[in-house]
């Protein structure tokens, strides 16, 4: 295994990190804890969850399952870099939901007894809540710190303006602040590019990579139809409509170079400077296998050059559509 620090923290964490989001919803819990006992055997230290996995009526479900995994014991917590993310709604009631120095308090100490932990190594903002000031938020966060109950704060689907704003706040608070934002990141989405990589790379914040294959769209779908194995419906089938001539042409440059499609879209995103680990949301063992293979690749400037003639990006902000 590969380790890297998140951002500019101290805090070591393999190269790819354990999403948890099927863990319950799709994966039974016996096998989650097989994954998660097989990603440590693997090396993989950082494992990402959300006090909202499990959905619906079984909110918190997710966060339940990693916390029966570590009271198992055998060093489980001890060898686990532990990300867990608030903000959504956990009910109706008022309160429950977003930012709020009461939500920070409330949420944290019901996802630590719900993860049977007493800290969280990165607690991260699901989403930027527009209502909340910052001083409010960051002062319910250094009083978590002081209790111990958090290590470090990352975001998730922030824009750049809004890290640079998270940023600034802490500042002015001599607190640390951010240290990682976790952005829906791959060959297909590159929007990130324009304004909240530059952003993260000039505050030392790591990218956390959500939906590295596009939600299956780049794990090779086109030779799964071909073959009757899978057929997409919806949002996914209508993307694919869009994108299947970049699809066909990604998957045969995967099989020229022998290596699967979705390594090649994992082995890419490793590739990129400001990127620290892609999420993997395996749902079974051998989904879990297929991610590691991504670590054994490097690709060529060739075939990175070939990557992006097949899937555009973006150049910095303003100069990708000004001067």
């Amino acid at each position: 295994m590969q380790y890297t620090h998140l951002g500019r923290s101290g805090l070591s964490v393999s190269r790819l990190c354990l999403g948890t989001m099927n863990f319950g919803p799709k994966t039974e819990e016996a096998d989650s804890h097989s994954i998660m006992d097989s990603a440590h055997a693997s090396g993989i230290n950082f494992f990402d969850t959300a006090n909202v996995y499990g959905w619906g009526v079984n909110k918190g479900r997710t966060e339940a399952i990693v916390g029966r995994w570590f009271a198992k014991g055998g060093g489980r917590r001890e060898k686990t870099v532990l990300a867990t993310k608030l903000y959504g709604d956990m009910d109706e009631w008022p309160n429950n939901g977003k930012l709020s120095a009461l939500n920070i308090r409330r949420a944290l100490d019901a996802s630590l007894k719900r993860l049977q932990t007493d800290y969280i190594d990165l607690y991260q903002f699901h989403h930027v809540d527009r209502n909340t000031p910052w001083d409010e938020i960051w002062q319910a966060v250094e009083v978590a710190v002081q209790q111990g109950k958090i290590l470090y704060s990352g975001s998730s689907n922030f824009a750049g303006w809004h890290i640079a704003q998270a940023q600034g706040a802490a500042a002015r608070r001599n607190y640390t602040g951010l240290i990682s934002e976790q952005s829906i990141y791959n060959l297909l989405t590159r929007t990130v590019e324009l304004e909240v990589l530059p952003a993260a790379q000039e505050y030392g914040l790591g990218i956390i990579p959500w939906s590295p294959l596009h939600g299956g769209l780049l794990s090779g779908v086109m030779k799964k139809e071909n073959e009757g194995v899978r057929r997409l419906e919806g949002r996914a089938a209508d993307t694919l409509e869009k994108h299947r001539d970049q699809i066909q042409r990604y998957e045969d440059l995967a099989e020229k170079l022998g290596h699967s499609p979705a390594d090649l879209g994992l082995a890419w995103l490793l590739a990129q400077p400001a990127v620290t680990a892609p999420i993997i949301g395996p749902r079974t063992q051998e989904q879990l296998d297929g991610g590691l293979r991504a670590l054994e690749i490097e690709l060529d400037d060739d075939t990175l050059s070939t990557l992006d003639d097949i899937f555009p990006g973006h150049k910095t902000a303003p100069e990708d559509y000004a001067w």
